[in-house]
């Protein structure tokens, strides 16, 4: 396929360069990280916290390739965890930077190294609080609760929200009434939220109003306030002006600190999946273009949300005269990665590559079907082509046994 010139913020990094000319000598399929981009999206996001005042975390629920966290270090406070392993990774990885973690429910087998590596930690429910906050607090850890302000700004997205109902994540207003004891709040420096997917500040300001309601008397007793995640600052258009003023309303209105943990923001559009052609297939009216690259497997989020990757030169059904299915080799029958138009034909050996692809990636794939992980490969600031990771037949095995051989 010749792909004319594609212009749309997945690719802009690429400075309209056919993606054949600088990745058509590549082993597919494989991860591109680009390092210009990280530090494109870094900066803005470091220029948020000078002008507010604010600390930016990287979540590493999204973007987890800590051969990178170098190039965000300088523009980030910190590390956001989901446990014991990335707040290991978090301290490792970017040294001397905070390390913030938050989990539905920690273990009591892994607490004590938990201790060794985290600086915020952030409970769940009042009985984690009171199970774990004591033995935190005499370690000299900033302890924090994580609250439900029970307002659902999203649509379409459920399987997202914290605040649908019956949601396990957070204390409502009704919780804490209940079940905080005057001993709990007092081991707490800060709370949490994280309400947003993928969204603006104005869902954010909303938001806001929902916490001042619901919990805006406890606020003032606190010394800082994590937004959470979900905030979109990075991508073209959001309302960064809404947003320095979202922070400024909580540091002035109960004189805190503000914390923001983006996930998807640190590494929007700053890589690709390439892939091949490997065949293609005629079902009635439909063109089925097999790929080395699987949705099931190398970017499991197509699948999950479910959303239409970003492909290079492509666009939806309809835009260009020849329609084609895209779709992963294994045997799951659900496995299409979704329809496109083309300009021309697709023909086997054609290089694929699909943007926005350094999030929820390299650290949600798998091995099904004994389909091989790609290979993660950084595209340097100065045009050269450097692997990070690479990845066997023995990756695959000895996820699945070898011990007792």
């Amino acid at each position: 396929m010749t792909a004319r010139s594609d212009s749309r913020p997945p690719f802009t990094s690429l400075r309209s360069k056919n993606p054949a000319e600088i990745f058509g000598g590549l082993r597919t399929p494989c991860y591109i990280l680009d390092e210009a981009k990280l530090r494109e999206n870094g900066q803005i996001l470091a220029d948020l916290a000078a002008g507010t005042g604010c600390k930016i975390l990287l979540a590493q629920k999204a973007f987890s390739n800590f051969d990178l966290y170098p190039v965000l270090a300088e523009y980030l406070a910190g590390t956001e965890a989901s446990g014991l392993y990335e707040a290991r990774l978090g301290q490792e990885a970017m040294p001397g930077k905070e390390v913030h973690v938050f989990s539905a429910a920690y273990r009591k087998d892994e607490w004590n190294a938990l201790l060794r590596y985290a600086d915020h930690i952030v409970f769940n429910s009042p009985r984690q609080l009171e199970t774990f906050g004591p033995s935190a607090k005499r370690a000299g850890k900033s302890i924090g609760l994580r609250i439900n302000p029970e307002c659902s700004t999203q649509e379409g997205h459920a399987l997202y929200d914290p605040c649908a109902p019956g949601s396990r994540l957070g204390v409502t207003r009704a919780q804490w009434d209940l079940q905080m004891r005057p001993e709990s709040v007092a081991l707490l420096d800060g709370l949490h939220f994280h309400t947003l997917c993928e969204q603006d500040a104005d869902a954010l300001w909303t938001t806001l109003d929902a916490v001042e309601q619901r919990f805006g008397d406890i606020l003032p007793r606190m010394q800082w306030l994590n937004f959470g995640g979900g905030h979109h600052i990075t991508r073209p258009g959001y309302d960064l002006s809404l947003l320095e003023q979202c922070i400024r309303r909580a540091r002035s209105s109960w004189n805190l600190a503000v914390y923001l943990e983006p996930g998807e923001a640190c590494a929007l559009n700053a890589g690709y999946l390439a892939a091949r052609v490997l065949d293609i297939v005629q079902n009635g009216a439909t063109s089925i273009a097999i790929l080395d690259a699987s949705a099931a497997c190398h970017m499991p989020d197509v699948l999950e949300m479910p959303y239409l990757p970003p492909l290079y030169g492509a666009g939806k059904p309809g835009k260009y005269p020849c329609c084609c299915r895209l779709a992963g080799p294994t045997c799951l029958a659900g496995d299409v990665i979704g329809d496109y138009s083309f300009p021309s034909p697709l023909h086997t050996g054609d290089l694929l590559l699909f943007g926005d692809m350094a999030i929820y990636t390299t650290c949600k794939n798998n091995t099904f079907n004994g389909m091989p992980l790609p290979d993660i490969l950084v595209l340097k600031e100065d045009g050269r082509i450097e692997t990070s990771a690479a990845f066997s037949y023995s990756d695959f095995k000895k996820r699945l046994g070898g011990r007792l051989s």
